[in-house]
């Protein structure tokens, strides 16, 4: 500046890289909450369809223990509630696809190199969520596959 003119005042200098940083650091600090609370409400998600499909087998330990008295393999078993339990999966998958699909475009100002209904991010959530949902069915039924029928029969 001085080169071109020594009569002016020169104040505030910053460079161009601080400069870039204070325009972009409310963007980042909103990313940044945007991620833990997402990262947050996966987690509860993970921990409510494990807790929903636990509380299921065990209310059905009685059934079960019938079921293998009578002669049912533990793979059948296994089978049944892994497939009852994805089958509510799917259906809350289908309705909350539906509900993200219509309300993310309120949010398309907060994304940036993403569009609003990007089907890549949609289908990776729901394949993360189908996974959760299989190991979440599938512990809880292989424990109760493990259940002895007669304790299983006096259950309750």
């Amino acid at each position: 500046i001085w080169q071109v003119d020594k009569t002016l005042p020169v104040y505030d200098v910053i460079s161009g890289a601080s400069f870039y940083a204070e325009t972009i650091s409310p963007k980042r600090v909103s990313t940044i909450l945007g991620v833990c609370f997402s990262a947050l409400g996966l987690f509860m998600a993970v921990l409510g369809i494990y807790g929903v499909a636990s509380y299921a087998v065990s209310q059905r330990t009685h059934e079960i223990g019938v079921r293998m008295a009578l002669g049912a393999s533990s793979g059948s078993i296994l089978g049944m509630v892994v497939r009852q339990g994805l089958l509510l999966t799917l259906i809350g998958l289908a309705l909350g696809t539906l509900a993200a699909f219509g309300l993310t475009p309120s949010f398309a100002n907060l994304l940036v190199g993403v569009s609003p209904r990007d089907p890549a991010t949609f289908m990776v959530i729901a394949l993360l969520l189908l996974g959760v949902a299989l190991f979440s069915c599938y512990v809880p039924a292989r424990r109760a596959t493990r259940v002895d029928p007669m304790v299983a029969l006096r259950y309750e």
